[in-house]
C-alpha cells in the first residue's frame, strides 16, 4: 500500500474512534525521514490508546509492519512508526505544548475529508 493510503487509512481509522483534530502532512519536501504524518488529538489517555490499537490491528491485517511504537503506557503522545508515515496521537495540552502543526507548517495539508470514499478500511 502506498504511503498516502496509508496515512488517509489512519486518519479514517483514528476518526472512528473519535479522535478531533485529524491532519495528514504530506512531509515529503520538508523531511527525509517519512513520507507523511498523522497527527490526531485525543479527550483521553483511554481513547488515545483505543485509536492506537484501532490503527495497529487494521495495518496488520494489511500486512503493515509496524518499525516502533513509543509512549503507549504513558498515553498523552503515541508514535506508531510505519517508516514512510509516522502517526501522532496526542492528549490536547500535549498536542498543543509541543504544536507539531506549527513546527512542520512548510508541510502540505493533504484533504483528509475527501478521502473517506477512497480509502477502504477492510483488507
Amino acid at each position: 500500500m502506498e504511503a498516502r493510503k496509508k496515512a488517509l487509512l489512519a486518519a479514517r481509522l483514528a476518526e472512528e474512534r473519535k479522535a478531533e483534530d485529524v491532519v495528514v502532512l504530506d512531509m515529503r519536501k520538508v523531511a527525509n525521514f517519512c513520507d507523511y504524518f498523522v497527527i490526531c488529538s485525543a479527550a483521553s489517555q483511554r481513547r488515545a490508546a483505543a485509536i492506537a490499537e484501532l490503527i495497529e490491528e487494521t495495518f496488520d491485517q494489511h500486512g503493515l509492519v509496524l518499525k516502533s511504537v513509543e509512549g503507549k503506557r504513558e498515553g498523552v503522545w503515541i508514535l506508531l512508526d510505519y517508516s514512510d508515515i509516522v502517526i501522532h496521537i496526542f492528549f490536547k495540552d500535549v498536542r498543543d505544548y509541543y504544536s507539531l502543526d506549527r513546527l512542520w507548517a512548510d508541510a502540505k495539508k493533504v484533504n483528509v475529508r475527501g478521502s473517506r470514499k477512497t480509502t477502504p478500511v477492510t483488507p
